[in-house]
C-alpha cells in the first residue's frame, strides 16, 4: 500500500470506516477454520499476506468443491490475481451469492479486509450446508421453509377483510350511497371538534 498515492476527502473517510470496523477476533477465527480445513499453517503471520497469492484460497474451495480450485503458484501478480478469481468463482458455484463475496482488488490491494474475512465466514457457512466441512463460523444458514395453508385457513383469511379495515366505508346503507368516503372515526357529529 505505500507505493500507492494517497487519498484524501470522503474518499479517506470511506477507507477510515472500513478499517475500523476490521475484527482482529474475526480474522484468528477465520485463519483457525482455513488452517483446521486444509490441514496446514499459514506461511506467514500476516493474514493479507498469507492470502494476497490465492494459493490457500485455491486450497479452501478444493476442499469445499473437490476438482475445483487448482492454482497456479507464481510471484506475478496477474497469476496471483487469477488465482484468487478461481476461488471467487468456486464460491459462487458452491452457492455463496455474490453480495457475500470480496472482489479480487479487496484482498490484493488490502482495500477492505474486512468484506475478505466476511467472505471466508459466509463460504464456511455454506459448505457447512453442503456437507463438505465439519464447522462453520458465524451464523448457521436457515434452511428455506415453505408456508403450507389449507383452503379453509385461506376462505377464513378471505372472510375478514371488509372497507371499514381501510379507512372507507363502501356501499350502501340506510343513509344512501356513499362509496369512497372516509369513515368518521370522530364520531356522528364532526362539527364538534372543530
Amino acid at each position: 500500500m505505500d507505493d500507492q498515492a494517497p487519498i484524501y476527502g470522503i474518499d479517506k473517510e470511506i477507507q477510515a470506516k472500513i478499517v475500523g470496523k476490521y475484527s482482529l477476533e474475526r480474522e484468528q477465527e477465520a485463519r483457525a477454520w482455513i488452517e483446521d480445513l486444509i490441514g496446514e499453517k499459514f506461511p506467514l503471520d500476516d493474514f493479507a499476506e498469507s492470502l494476497k497469492d490465492g494459493v490457500i484460497l485455491c486450497k479452501v474451495i478444493g476442499k469445499l468443491m473437490p476438482g475445483q480450485g487448482k492454482f497456479k503458484q507464481s510471484k506475478m501478480p496477474f497469476v496471483q490475481m487469477e488465482n484468487i478469481s478461481i476461488f471467487l468463482k468456486g464460491a459462487e458455484a458452491l452457492g455463496v451469492p455474490k453480495h457475500d463475496l470480496f472482489q479480487t482488488i479487496d484482498l490484493y490491494e488490502k482495500k477492505n479486509m474486512t468484506q475478505v474475512v466476511d467472505s471466508i465466514y459466509a463460504i464456511s457457512r455454506y459448505g457447512y450446508k453442503a456437507g463438505t466441512c465439519s464447522n462453520y463460523l458465524g451464523p448457521k444458514l436457515a434452511d428455506k421453509q415453505k408456508p403450507t395453508y389449507s383452503k379453509d385457513a385461506a376462505k377464513a383469511a378471505n372472510a375478514t377483510f371488509n372497507t371499514y379495515q381501510y379507512g372507507y366505508a363502501g356501499g350502501a346503507n340506510q343513509s344512501g350511497i356513499n362509496f369512497g368516503q372516509r369513515r368518521d372515526i370522530a364520531g356522528k357529529d364532526p362539527s364538534r371538534y372543530k
